[in-house]
């Protein structure tokens, strides 16, 4: 427990929000533990009626909330704000843009925090390598080399796949609901691991106060790992009906991001079409070696996209 006495979330955007509701529940009963999250003073101050339900959830949890911006302040003034938590965990994703991911990595090791967990909740970028369609993607490994580089603050990596969400995302356009189309991309046996933001968080959770403690390893984790035939055939069976197979072939994929350079979510598209870091054995999962039950995809659309006649219907 001497690296979770306090523990620092950034963000509280989908995935910040899942992880400080699981921590605070996977805590309760620990004595002495400060959990807090660092948010922009935008946020804290918002009149919007969403930040503000959040942020009275958040002080209803006994959350300590503190004002930051990761992207507009400096290494040392970050540095300052993390050196008083042993644990860091950056659920920020990257919307600060490029650089943000680095910047964060040098505050957490200036500050001298004794555990950290980068954004990292995605595909596994070893195994995708440097130079890939998604630039942001290089960003990610020179935190993973600069982590690697030192040994006086432990890191722990979440490969946690695709958030299982954005799969149905209409702007990423796998699933097309309103044309009745699902488009493969690169191929139809290529699969795709994805966990759902909750299950992150409380996996998460259950990570950070493992014993023995998790040290300087990139940890595994999936809700599911499933092809995009699968995915067209699971859609077909709970949705009652025939969707549209359409194959996104690498080529085409390559050719419509030499069109749109900056477009992120033709970046996208590429890195998992390209089939490589994206997917994993759920056998081998963190989850699935401690027994800890997650939402597979079918959970997911039960819950998500099923109304409650049908699910009935499914429940028969």
């Amino acid at each position: 427990m001497l690296h979770n006495k306090t523990i620092l979330v950034l963000g509280a955007g989908e995935l910040g929000m899942a992880m400080l509701r699981s921590l605070v529940r996977r805590a309760a009963g620990v004595s002495d533990l400060t959990i807090a999250v660092l948010l922009r003073p935008s946020t804290i101050d918002s009149a919007d009626p969403r930040k503000q339900k959040d942020i009275d959830e958040l002080r209803g949890l006994g959350v300590e909330i503190i004002p930051g911006d990761l992207s507009g302040q400096s290494v040392t003034d970050l540095a300052t704000v993390f050196a008083r938590f042993d644990t860091l965990i950056s659920c920020t994703g990257f919307v600060g843009g490029s650089g943000v991911q680095r910047k964060i990595a040098r505050a957490a090791l200036d500050a001298g925090v004794k555990r950290y967990f980068p954004w990292q909740f995605g595909v596994d970028y070893d195994v995708i390598g440097r130079g890939s369609a998604q630039d942001l993607f290089d960003e990610q490994l020179d935190v993973r080399d600069l982590l690697r580089s030192q040994d006086q603050t432990e890191w722990v990596i979440v490969s946690t796949g695709m958030f299982t969400s954005f799969l149905f995302e209409a702007s990423f356009g796998v699933v097309d609901l309103a044309r009745n189309t699902v488009n493969a991309l690169g191929s139809w046996d290529n699969a795709v691991t994805v966990t759902t933001a909750e299950d992150i968080g409380a996996l998460t959770a259950e990570i950070v106060f493992a014993e023995p403690r998790f040290v300087n390893q990139v940890v595994h984790v999936a809700g599911d790992t499933i092809t995009y035939r699968q995915l067209a055939d699971t859609i077909d069976s709970m949705l009652d009906r025939i969707v549209h197979r359409v194959e996104w072939s690498v080529p085409k994929l390559e050719r419509e991001l030499a069109e749109e350079p900056g477009d992120p979510i033709r970046k996208y598209r590429a890195v998992f079409a390209a089939g490589k870091g994206v997917a994993w054995d759920k056998s081998r999962t963190f989850n699935a070696q401690r027994g800890i039950g997650v939402r597979g995809l079918e959970d997911w659309m039960r819950q998500n996209l099923l109304t409650d006649a049908d699910a009935s219907l499914q429940r028969a």
